[in-house]
């Protein structure tokens, strides 16, 4: 007898987003369908990869989220949506009690592509502001994977701080 599986094609794209403290928003992402996979790491910072430390002493990196997200499941415009929906996009360098140049929000993109959903959740989310917004968008320069212990921080130590209120995590 012979048998088939289907093999579901995925329509996978990849998006990088800063918005503080890079545990919560982590957590905050993986419970989304349409997520793939998330890694925290540093990114838009020096050409050289930073420890915890360096970027805690002004780096120049941001903590940052990479998420692979399948466009059918969850398109980029929901992605930010949910983004925006915890972030205080008018803080300069902050997020919570997290204050520091790696706290800046940015949404990095790796595709020209990507760049009309940005501008029109961005456009937005200004207007509904009725100011501007301190959250950058750029191509991504690099990205460091920070290190193991930073990975799925709140799975691993469900106490830990988290600028996000828990209320946004189902699992909580």
């Amino acid at each position: 007898m012979i048998t088939f599986s289907e093999d579901k094609q995925l329509n996978k794209k990849t998006i990088y987003l800063a918005g503080g403290c890079f545990w919560g928003l982590q957590k905050y992402f993986d419970q989304f369908s349409g997520v793939i996979s998330t890694e925290v790491g540093y990114a838009n910072g020096p050409d050289k990869a930073p420890t915890y430390e360096e970027v805690c002493n002004d780096s120049g990196h941001a903590e940052t989220v990479r998420i692979e997200y399948d466009d059918e499941v969850m398109n980029l415009k929901e992605l930010l949506e949910n983004y925006f929906r915890v972030i205080d996009p008018m803080s300069v360098n902050r997020q919570g009690g997290d204050i520091g140049i790696q706290y800046r929000t940015g949404i990095y993109y790796t595709s020209d592509d990507q760049l009309p959903f940005i501008q029109e959740v961005f456009e937005a989310v200004r207007n509904e502001a009725g100011q501007d917004l301190a959250v950058v968008v750029e191509p991504l320069k690099n990205f460091f994977p920070a290190e193991e212990y930073h990975q799925k921080y709140l799975d691993k130590n469900p106490g830990g701080y988290c600028h996000i209120p828990a209320a946004f995590f189902k699992n909580s």
